[in-house]
């Protein structure tokens, strides 16, 4: 996995001065020395792991290390003769790739995992081997991570290799924990390549792996990344970044100064830190806002022990500043999709500067900083491994209950596959549609389409006899939702209720709708070709290109035909029990909204005299007043009949017309019109001008007509 690896020294470039700070440097020739050299005894850790041990220690001092050091022999051992293009030995690759682990806090059986993860590409240790030496969780992640060979697959190793890691990502979130690890020693070692073999694994980079760190919650990582392919990428505006931080004078220090004041006089006890930006950040802010103000460079930190303290420190900072409103989000109550919660606000200080202000717990910081790696081991049992599991529990408290039944099924049948706890929706969705991909090129192609939606929504389903929610990328459809919650039975979606009002397929859904798809009872329904323009997740469009590739027919005839006009009939022929206030004049009900008493209406005189009546919150009546028409005093006679339209949506069936009317005649009512539109993808649109005795029958008319099979709405018109 490291081959295209070369010596950090040769190309400064690619090395950002932003480095996070506290961060180890590896002296990679003095590693390879002390790993030709091998341990001195028998009974101590290799002395070219003991940085390795020490990072470890540090967040699990309780780790048993002696499963690292018969990793770090075999692949020492295996990997002994090997070198990379600067010139260190081979092994110097993985001991780096562990020590970024380590010092994320990852548990024992990552970075045994790590130790190992190339050596069945690269050298004759097996997969047996390895499950037979450490386990079958160890052989498993390292399978994930391994490649496959390009002997098989040719010009689609890459798409297929980055498939297979995705899918066992599924299974186990630490292969991708790796491999984001294996791709950032690799890129800070790449000087030495060629331009453009440097320029086309940044763009991979940039593609696929930074998106999914960002996912993933790996923020230590993915920041990282960001400015090595920065620097590949886009030279010159790398270097303007860098001399624009190199000019900055700094405000922030003396910021941070008050706000450790501030926060001491009220008794909260806290950490307040100054976090510089790294150069794709500062980049960012220098073209959105032009030129940069000094307090732009970096952002103010502050940690405290608990929740609420979050919420004390933010009570202070706005009551001792002035508060930039605005700037406020609260990931706390609303964590983002990839576990991020913290607090953010902005503040203007007397001096004219204004400081972004971060507030969260330790255990928020750690989790924002190593994402998924700081939940420890998802998979340990409840009575192994207790301190990792204690800390998965405090850092995703959303994910507890699931966690827990993942941990159950693990326990109880060890056979059935694993339900990583931190699963998000959108690798739920990732693994659900690359099993339709058709080819690698169509997979590499919507990989890298999905993992560009950098936000997620969540909705409610409501399907009559269970609610639950759907995650789905920011912008998308009720399509999208249709093929998320039904698959392939979607095809047969005709409408959509959202927030309980009927909508269409192609309406787009905000974080919190209530969606209820309302499917034809017509199996031989298919999918618009419009729905390709509305469709936003991959799993949705594949479905649709798919029905429309083994139907040509169905594809190539228009699929909906335009509907005629609505035509409201009979509504405006008298003023039934409407009675305007100016002697000699006709009253009409207007066939926009055709009211009916006991409604509030309002009159306006039109031409020929007639007094034309709406309900008072028709869009009619702004535009009558818009237009200077004279308005009407109108009330409603003591005597209760009146004339109402009404709309009726139903599923295409034979006899539907029949049993409306049947239904309507039930109830008393006279039919004086009736209207029924040619059906459009199994839809029928129906339109009644009804004469009812008494107007407080209409809700229960509506109720009957509701109830008739196949009808699924009844309103006003």
């Amino acid at each position: 996995m490291s081959a295209e690896a070369t010596n950090p020294e040769a190309h400064p470039e690619a090395r950002p001065e932003l480095r996070r700070r506290g961060r180890t440097r590896l002296d990679l020739r003095r590693l390879g020395r002390a790993a030709l050299l091998g341990p001195t005894s028998r009974d101590r850790l290799p002395d070219a792991i003991g940085h390795v041990a020490e990072a470890h220690r540090a967040h699990h001092p309780d780790a048993d290390l002696s499963i690292l050091r018969r990793a770090y022999l075999l692949a020492e051992t295996s990997h002994r003769g090997q070198m990379r293009k600067s010139g260190e030995p081979y092994i110097t690759h993985p001991l780096a790739v562990t020590l970024i682990l380590a010092e994320l806090g990852a548990e024992t059986t990552t970075l045994t995992a790590s130790l190992l993860h190339d050596t069945v590409e690269d050298t004759d240790v097996t997969l047996d081997q390895v499950r037979t030496e450490f386990g079958d969780e160890v052989c498993f992640i390292v399978d994930g991570v391994t490649k496959v060979e390009k002997i098989d697959y040719g010009a689609a190793a890459e798409p297929e290799t980055f498939r297979k890691m995705l899918v066992a990502t599924g299974n186990d979130v630490r292969v991708m924990s790796i491999k984001l690890a294996d791709r950032l020693h690799n890129m800070r070692t790449l000087g030495v390549m060629r331009p453009e073999k440097q320029a086309r694994i940044a763009k991979v980079t940039r593609d696929v792996l930074i998106p999914l760190a960002e996912r993933l919650g790996v923020q230590a990582l993915k920041t990282e990344l960001e400015d090595l392919v920065f620097a590949i990428l886009h030279p010159e505006e790398y270097e303007s970044t860098r001399a624009l931080i190199a000019g900055e004078r700094d405000p922030l220090p003396a910021i941070a100064d008050s706000v450790r004041a501030v926060l001491r006089d009220a008794g909260i006890a806290a950490e307040v830190q100054v976090r510089p930006r790294h150069f794709v950040s500062v980049h960012r802010i220098a073209r959105t806002r032009g030129e940069l103000r000094g307090s732009d460079f970096g952002r103010i930190l502050v940690l405290v022990g608990e929740n609420a303290d979050c919420y004390g420190v933010l009570g202070e900072l706005h009551t001792c500043f002035t508060p930039v409103i605005s700037e406020f989000k609260d990931f706390i109550a609303t964590p983002k999709f990839n576990l991020y919660q913290s607090l953010h606000t902005a503040v203007a200080t007397p001096e004219g500067y204004v400081a972004e202000v971060i507030v969260r717990t330790r255990q928020m910081h750690r989790v924002a900083e190593a994402g998924v790696v700081a939940l420890g081991n998802p998979y340990a049992t409840a009575t192994a491994d207790t301190a990792a599991t204690a800390t998965a529990d405090t850092a995703a408290t959303a994910t507890a209950d699931t966690a827990a039944t993942a941990t159950a099924d693990a326990a109880t049948d060890p056979d059935e596959e694993r339900v990583d706890p931190t699963r998000p929706g959108w690798l739920s969705r990732l693994l659900d549609w690359q099993q339709s991909a058709p080819d690698p090129d169509t997979f590499w192609t919507v990989l890298r389409a999905e993992l560009a939606q950098d936000r997620e929504i969540t909705v409610f389903r409501d399907d009559g006899s269970a609610t639950g929610t759907i995650s789905l990328p920011a912008g998308a459809s009720c399509i999208d939702a249709a093929y998320a919650q039904h698959g392939e039975a979607a095809h047969g979606c005709i409408g959509a209720r959202v927030n309980g009002r009927l909508t269409s397929l192609s309406s787009p859904l905000s974080d919190g709708d209530t969606v209820q798809l309302l499917l034809a009872q017509d199996a031989s329904s298919g999918p618009a070709a419009e729905w390709l323009d509305h469709a936003r997740t991959p799993a949705a469009r594949i479905a649709i290109s798919s029905w429309l590739e083994s139907h040509p027919d169905r594809a190539m005839a228009p699929t909906s035909a335009a509907r005629a006009p609505l035509s409201v009939v009979g509504a405006r022929g008298g003023g039934a029990n409407a009675v305007a206030d100016l002697p000699g004049a006709s009253v009409r009900l207007a066939g926009c909204c055709t009211p009916v008493p006991p409604d509030a209406v309002a009159g306006f005189l039109v031409r020929g005299g007639a007094v034309t009546v709406h309900r008072i919150h028709c869009a009619a009546v702004a535009q009558m007043r818009a237009v200077g028409r004279t308005s009407v005093a109108v009330h409603w006679r003591a005597t209760a009949d009146c004339r109402v339209t009404l709309l009726a949506e139903s599923f295409g069936r034979p006899h539907l017309l029949a049993d409306l009317t049947e239904a309507i005649a039930r109830e008393g009512v006279e039919v004086v019109s009736a209207t029924v539109e040619p059906p459009v993808e199994q839809r029928v649109r129906h339109t009644y001008t009804l004469q009812l005795p008494d107007a407080a029958g209409l809700p229960a008319l509506m109720r009957a007509m509701r109830d008739v099979p196949g009808v699924y709405d009844v309103r006003r018109a």
